[in-house]
């Protein structure tokens, strides 16, 4: 991992793959860090360049005193985009990192190629949710998240099939720190970006798992409705990290999407 102060943060990034092949970047979710494509790196790196990052508060980037916005962590990737000259990128992210795209392909659009929007939303109620979530790390720490954020994550039948994958994911939330989890949190808890969608003018593909209890089918239907030409994509037997519950469809879909852009 380099790491790089872009918009009065270190970020932690690295960059694989051809210089020539055009540029994918992957955008974590809360609580996880840039380990959380892992199963997408392989098939990725066979054609593209791959630029995976730590959202601030998150992995190896640094935690800047909060609350943050997602505003703010957009204008992260933005400025992580200059700094390594790789845009413009087809930008891939899931739940919180599919919030950070929304508002990068409306506030910088030139540094937007295409657009993955995976298991997120414009909208993220009830506010008192992140309330109580936001109290349990402030007393708990992120201990006392990690048994409910496995639950909403993954179907049951993953978690029973699956205990090594799962032994990992817990041990990337647990690496999460309490500080970095409730400013990110309270900018998903804060963010309203419906009413911007109709702005977004990159090539997008909406990727939701149908049994996605946080991000939820109906909640891709609106970002589908709300984008201009976008597509939707439904993935059976999974919940909110369908890329590593289903990594081949997953995979997949990003590899046709973003070959025909």
């Amino acid at each position: 991992m380099q790491t790089a102060l872009v918009n009065g943060a270190h970020i932690a990034f690295r960059i694989d793959g051809p210089r020539a092949a055009p540029t994918v970047m992957l955008s974590n979710s809360l609580m996880s860090s840039h380990r959380m494509w892992d199963p997408q790196i392989d098939a990725l790196l066979q054609r593209f360049r791959v630029l995976r990052y730590d959202t601030r508060g998150h992995g190896a980037s640094e935690t800047t005193p909060g609350p943050y916005r997602i505003e703010q962590l957009a204008d992260d990737a933005a400025a992580l985009i200059e700094h390594t000259g790789v845009g413009p990128v087809h930008f891939v992210g899931l739940s919180m990192g599919g919030m950070i795209g929304q508002q990068l392909a409306v506030r910088h659009p030139r540094l937007v190629a295409s657009l993955s929007l995976c298991d997120t939303a414009s909208e993220m109620p009830p506010r008192s949710m992140w309330d109580e979530r936001i109290a349990i790390a402030e007393t708990e720490g992120i201990a006392g998240l990690v048994d409910g954020t496995i639950k909403r994550w993954f179907v049951a039948g993953f978690v029973a099939r699956e205990p090594d994958t799962i032994a990992n994911v817990r041990s990337m939330i647990l690496g999460t720190s309490a500080a970095g989890y409730i400013a990110c949190a309270s900018a998903v808890r804060d963010m309203s970006q419906t009413h911007l969608l109709g702005r977004i003018e990159a090539p997008t593909q909406v990727i939701v798992g149908r049994e996605d209890p946080a991000c939820t089918l109906a909640a891709s239907e609106v970002l589908q409705r709300e984008i201009s030409g976008a597509e939707l994509h439904v993935i059976d037997d999974a919940a909110h990290l369908a890329n590593i519950e289903k990594p081949a469809e997953f995979t997949t879909l990003l590899l046709d999407f973003i070959g025909r852009q």
